[in-house]
Order: structure tokens, then C-alpha cells, then sequence
């Protein structure tokens, strides 16, 4: 075994984005890819005397990586490793383990949502020592790091056993396999209440879970199977596969198609759940109705005081820009305070760090608490599931309850995918010039109260982050927010997050497609859509 310095040239586009670095297996695969962008890291943050976590979702190249991965931490002088038995973790339970076991940071492989395979997409980032993303700080010294790096350190050695659950060495760094599943799992019984939730599947309570044939599988089947007694065969794509059975791993109406014809058929199960590539994100439904992110955010932080992890309240309540102001209106009516962040997870650490917030949600089906420092699907569903148990109504039964107190943000995300990036950019611009002259303009029979390039500071440490979104605010409530996606691997995505306010108690059950129709019209006229772009319709409606 010998441990080596390999030359090596910067590579261009080595610039993570809001979750990491995120490209087509292939180019990770390519010579000195992966090796350059994991010594930025090291050099970055560090790896001497250093424990990391390192795990990802399984996908394509996942079990290669890996192995680089050691070596190179190894190389760099890293004490200890912390890696998922068969380099799989979900991304929550990276986190977890990074928090519980105190370590440096974090590894994660994985490209989220995206699909997997050998020629779709891999991704990797690096998680801090409180469990969450690295900020833009640390991020932004990484991919100047790779822009001039001349050199890599990696063990010459044979592949690590991670199949295998115990210790091992590797050029004198301890490699410490460990089950992937059962400390999350432990956590998750800690949050809630699983006597309550057991009572309910006992009394009949159906359900249908869909794990994408992703990450998620192990950790629903222990927790939803194994411990609450939910019958077998409830947890459907259980078995991760390397190219997610050819499915595109993002838990939404369109790609959750299958589970969202079962939960509206006519003895569709009492609730259903589905979760993405990495076990970071979730979609819920009811027997008949859908729960848009950010609905579910709203109600999770209405009820969260019926779990026994959050019985004393909830300290605030955060959410990204584009997710829409129904969960403002909960923590108005709290009396706590409600944080409007840019989107990216990494937003909500200092504040979910200082004990500002409890609770925090994403409009892209993210949602998560303190107990870790990333979006957690599954503890959503477990808080859902919590919150049905304890209050013994439908899914349906809660939203109208839910409306009919706060009244209703229409809402909907409109998706243009692989937009040539030039075209893309050019309408950004142009929308952005048009800014300073649209307050008090008529269209569609709204009259915008004001627009902006929204710009955030942090209120705990000061930094500033703009250019996160263009906003259009109309004086009914309603709101356009428009922006360039950073977790895509080529071209641009423009989303389009559409929102209406409906006070109640008339028009509350509309279709939100209809009832955001005049909004919809309104934003493809402002940003000249189909003039720079040339698409007159979304590839996905969530």
C-alpha cells in the first residue's frame, strides 16, 4: 500500500450550487474529476487529526466514489471515517450521525432528486459539523480552490469491505462501518409518538408508501413496518437500485404518478407518502386530495405541538422565498417569529443553530426541524402521521379545518426544463430591467404593489446573499417569484412559483391550476416567456 501524489490541472465548472456539486455520471467519472473536487475540500476545511461521515443514496458510481473518497481522506491524514455499510446513508441520516457523533463534517453522494444511472446525474457535497450544507463562505473558497489546484494525495490500496458492519484501517485511518439505518430510526422513535401511531395502524389505518426505488426503502420499511406495525407490503420501491428502477426519483404529482392514482382510486388508502433520491425531500397525499409543500409546512407547524419532541411549541418558523406565506399566517396566529429565506437548506442552519425556528420548509418538498440540519422526508411523514393519529381525522378533514382558520395561499410551481442557459439568462435580465417600473401597473385585474431581485441578510451572522429570485407583488396578496434552478446538470430550469390568497370562507376548493389562472397569465406576459424561450407550457405542474 502506498500512499501518492498525483499531478493533476484545474477543471473547469467545478462551482458547487446550492447543494453541492451536481453533474452527469460520466464527467465525475472522467480522469482527476472527482479526485480534484474532493481535495478542494480537504484543503479547504481541512482532513488532519479530522473524523467525517461519508455516505450517499446508492445511485450510479456511488460505490466507486466512495472507495476514491477514503483513500483520499486517508491520504490527507483523516483519523476517522464514519461510512454508511454499503457507502448508503440518506442525507438526514448523515446528518444525524454527524451531530451525534460530534465529527468534522460530512461526505454526502448523492444528486437529490435527480436521476441516476450511468448516464444521468451524481452529485457530492460537504456537510459542516453541525450537520447542514456548507454556507456559500466555505463553498465559494472550495471552487476557487479547484481553479487552482495542481495536485491530489491518495492511498495506492485495495477496496475497503463496506459491506461488512465493524472496524477496519486504511493507511492508519480507523473506517468505521456502520448500519445505516438503526441510529435515524432511534432518533425518529425519540421525536414521536410511536405507541399513538401503532394504535392507529392496529385500528386499520392503510397506507401506501413509495420509496422511489431510492434511499428511503430500508429506513420506512424498519420504521413504518417493523416498528408502527403498518402491514407488509406498505412500503412499495423499497430495494435502492443504482439507477432508481429507471425512475426519476423526485417525490411530486407527475413522477409520483402511480401513487397519486392509487391514493385517488376509489378504496385508495387513508394516506400516502413518497420520498426522493436521497430521503431529504417528501410529498404527502390524502385519500383524495393532494398536499401541496407548502400547505404541508403550514399545517405541520400548527400541529407540531402534538408530537412529544415539540409538546412545549415551537420556537419559529422559517421557509424559502418561493414557498408560499401560508406558513407566515400560522405563526402570526403563534405569536412567533417566521424567517423568509432564500432557497438552499443551508439558509436555515443559523437560524435552526441560534434557536430562532423549529420548523423550516421548502416549496421543492422539503421539510425538517431542529433535529437535524437538512430536510428529512421521512420525518415528515412521521409527523403527519403523528398528527392524524392524535387528532383521528382524514387528511382532507385537517386541510379544510386548516383553511377555513388561516384561509387558503393558492399555489404552484410551473417547471421549463433544459432552457438554453444564454436564452435564460437574457429573459432574467431583461425581467429584472422591467423591475423599477411596474409598481402600480394593471394586468389580469391585479394591480403589482411592487417587484424586486429578493436579497437576504442573515440576521445571525450579517452575511448577504442577493440576487436569490425576481418577486412580483401584487396588493390582493398575490405573488409571482421567478428563478433560475442550481440543482439542474444542463442547461437552465426556469421555476415559476405562482401563489393567490383566498381569505375565505367562500372559495376555498377550487382546482389551484384555475384559481391561479389569471396569476399564470400575468407572469408569461411580464417575463416574455415564450418571446425568449420559446415554451408556451411547463414540462412539470407541482
Amino acid at each position: 500500500m502506498t500512499k501518492l501524489t498525483i499531478k493533476t490541472a484545474p477543471i473547469s465548472g467545478q462551482k458547487p450550487g446550492t447543494s453541492g456539486l451536481r453533474k452527469k455520471t460520466p464527467v465525475f467519472m472522467g480522469p482527476h474529476y472527482l479526485e480534484n473536487f474532493v481535495q478542494a475540500i480537504f484543503d479547504v476545511v481541512g482532513a488532519a487529526g479530522k473524523t467525517f461521515v461519508l455516505g450517499g443514496d446508492g445511485r450510479y458510481f456511488n460505490d466507486r466514489a466512495a472507495q476514491v473518497i477514503l483513500r483520499m481522506a486517508a491520504a490527507n491524514g483523516a483519523a476517522r471515517v464514519l461510512v454508511g455499510q454499503g457507502a448508503v446513508l440518506s442525507t438526514p441520516a448523515a446528518s444525524h450521525l454527524i451531530r451525534l457523533n460530534a465529527t468534522d463534517g460530512g461526505i454526502i453522494m448523492s444528486a437529490s432528486h435527480n436521476p441516476g444511472g450511468p448516464k444521468e446525474d451524481f452529485g457530492v457535497k460537504f456537510n459542516m459539523p453541525n450537520g447542514g450544507p456548507a454556507p456559500e463562505g466555505v463553498t465559494e473558497a472550495m471552487y476557487k480552490r479547484t481553479t487552482e489546484i495542481a495536485e491530489y494525495h491518495i492511498w495506492e490500496s485495495q477496496d475497503v469491505d463496506l459491506g461488512t458492519v465493524g472496524r477496519q484501517s486504511l493507511g492508519g485511518m480507523v473506517v468505521d462501518v456502520v448500519d445505516p439505518v438503526a441510529d435515524y430510526a432511534a432518533l425518529m422513535e425519540n421525536l414521536f409518538d410511536f405507541k399513538a401511531i401503532r394504535a392507529m395502524f392496529a385500528a386499520g389505518f392503510r397506507m401506501r408508501m413509495d420509496s422511489m426505488c431510492a434511499v428511503t426503502g430500508p429506513y420506512a420499511v424498519e420504521i413504518l413496518e417493523n416498528r408502527l406495525g403498518a402491514a407488509q407490503g406498505t412500503v412499495v420501491n423499497a430495494v435502492p437500485l443504482p439507477d432508481f428502477g429507471g425512475m426519476h426519483p423526485d417525490p411530486n404529482p407527475t413522477w409520483a404518478k402511480a401513487l397519486m392514482d392509487e391514493m385517488f382510486s376509489a378504496d385508495g388508502p387513508d394516506f400516502g407518502a413518497a420520498s426522493d433520491g436521497d430521503g431529504d425531500r417528501n410529498m404527502v397525499v390524502g385519500r383524495g386530495i393532494y398536499v401541496s409543500p407548502s400547505d404541508s409546512l403550514a399545517v405541520l407547524a400548527a400541529n407540531a405541538q402534538l408530537a412529544p419532541a415539540y409538546a412545549g411549541g415551537i420556537a419559529g418558523v422559517a421557509r424559502s422565498m418561493p414557498t408560499s406565506a401560508a406558513a407566515d399566517r400560522v405563526a402570526a396566529s403563534l405569536g412567533i417569529e417566521c424567517f423568509e429565506t432564500p432557497t438552499g437548506w443551508k439558509f436555515f442552519g443559523n437560524l435552526l443553530d441560534a434557536g430562532r425556528v423549529t420548523i423550516c420548509g421548502e416549496e421543492s418538498f422539503g421539510t425538517g426541524s431542529d433535529h437535524v440540519r437538512e430536510k428529512d422526508g421521512l420525518w415528515a411523514v412521521l409527523l403527519w402521521l403523528n398528527i392524524l393519529a392524535v387528532r383521528g381525522q382524514s387528511v382532507a378533514e385537517i386541510l379544510a379545518e386548516h383553511w377555513a382558520k388561516f384561509g387558503r395561499n393558492y399555489y404552484s410551481r410551473h417547471d421549463f426544463e433544459a432552457i438554453e442557459s444564454t436564452k435564460a439568462d437574457a429573459m432574467m435580465a431583461a425581467l429584472r430591467a422591467s423591475l423599477p417600473g411596474l409598481a402600480g401597473r394593471e394586468i389580469e385585474g391585479m394591480v403589482i404593489a411592487g417587484a424586486d431581485d429578493f436579497a437576504y441578510t442573515d440576521p445571525v451572522d450579517g452575511s448577504v446573499s442577493a440576487q436569490q429570485g425576481v418577486r412580483i407583488l401584487f396588493e390582493d396578496g398575490s405573488r409571482i417569484v421567478l428563478r433560475l434552478s442550481g440543482t439542474g446538470t444542463e442547461g437552465a430550469t426556469l421555476r415559476l412559483y405562482l401563489e393567490r390568497y383566498a381569505a375565505g370562507p367562500q372559495g376555498l376548493d377550487l382546482d389551484p391550476q384555475e384559481a391561479l389562472a389569471p396569476v399564470i397569465r400575468a407572469a408569461h406576459a411580464l417575463a416574455g416567456i415564450e418571446g425568449f424561450t420559446g415554451r408556451v407550457a411547463p414540462d412539470v405542474i407541482t
